[in-house]
């Protein structure tokens, strides 16, 4: 297997991380042959997954240009991934030069990629970190310098609770972060799920064996166990949605519109939520 020039190294690209699988279902090129091999193995049971992950995208830029609007200018993204076009930064810098965001990721090719990426941006930055730690987080120097957590901040999860399993405490790692923020502060945050995918539920497990069989396990989770992540929030209208469903009237141009004639964009759960 031949490694790119781009990989940083000390990374083993025999190993498939669900960055890159993300990376490949959105069209991107940071992503090694055993990424490509994984997610076409899921897309044998689940083909729509690329029109998913457009949707968990479409979804995030309406939402940060919500935020914007109810005044809040900073952004914690966890889980934020390898750039790609439309990211936080990009919409929320286009609402405002207020706009200050810090993301966070796990794997290293997202951290050096985001690095490249955001060189000369003094305000925004990366932080290699894992949601499972919120401590660690918060303590980032990245964050104090960026931040300010006695004023309102948008906490976005999008598309990574469901990799954290219930032994992970997704909840409690949650309600960390929710403690630490200011009140006003936004969550805004998908979810996998098996309602509403077009698909019975034994085919779209077999998805779910894919991602268990590379170490890294995609979670289920129902309405109430999403909505549940919300506690200490009060959800914005529409609530908790299918993701084209949450204010498609907030969409800029075509990177924002979903197919509403393809089921596999109501896949999953999307909201936003306020902290009182």
């Amino acid at each position: 297997m031949e490694r790119p020039a781009w990989a940083p190294p000390g990374i083993d690209i025999s190993v498939p991380s669900v960055s890159r699988i993300y990376d490949y279902y959105l069209g991107g090129s940071h992503n090694f042959e055993v990424d490509r091999q994984t997610a076409r193995r899921a897309m044998e049971f689940m083909p729509g997954l690329p029109k998913i992950m457009q949707a968990n995208r479409a979804f995030m830029r309406r939402a940060v240009r919500h935020a914007v609007d109810e005044g809040v200018t900073q952004f914690l993204d966890i889980g934020s991934g390898i750039p790609t076009f439309g990211n936080v930064h990009e919409i929320a810098q286009a609402a405002t030069a207020q706009a200050r965001v810090v993301y966070v990721d796990h794997d290293p090719v997202a951290v050096a990629h985001s690095r490249a990426v955001l060189t000369g941006d003094e305000h925004t930055d990366i932080v290699a970190a894992d949601l499972r730690r919120p401590k660690e987080i918060l303590a980032a120097p990245e964050v104090g310098r960026l931040l300010d957590l006695g004023r309102p901040v948008a906490l976005l999860l999008v598309a990574v609770l469901h990799f954290l399993e219930d032994a992970d405490d997704p909840y409690a790692a949650v309600a960390e972060l929710r403690d630490a923020l200011a009140p006003g502060s936004l969550l805004i945050l998908t979810h996998a799920s098996y309602e509403g995918i077009p698909l019975p539920e034994e085919v779209a497990g077999g998805t779910v064996s894919v991602y268990r069989d590379i170490r890294n396990p995609l979670v289920m989770r129902t309405g109430e166990q999403v909505r549940g992540f919300f506690d200490g929030f009060e959800l914005l209208e529409p609530g908790l949605v299918s993701m084209p469903d949450w204010r498609p009237d907030r969409a800029e141009d075509g990177a924002d519109a979903e197919s509403p004639e393809d089921p596999y964009a109501f896949s999953g759960f999307g909201g936003v939520g306020r902290k009182a």
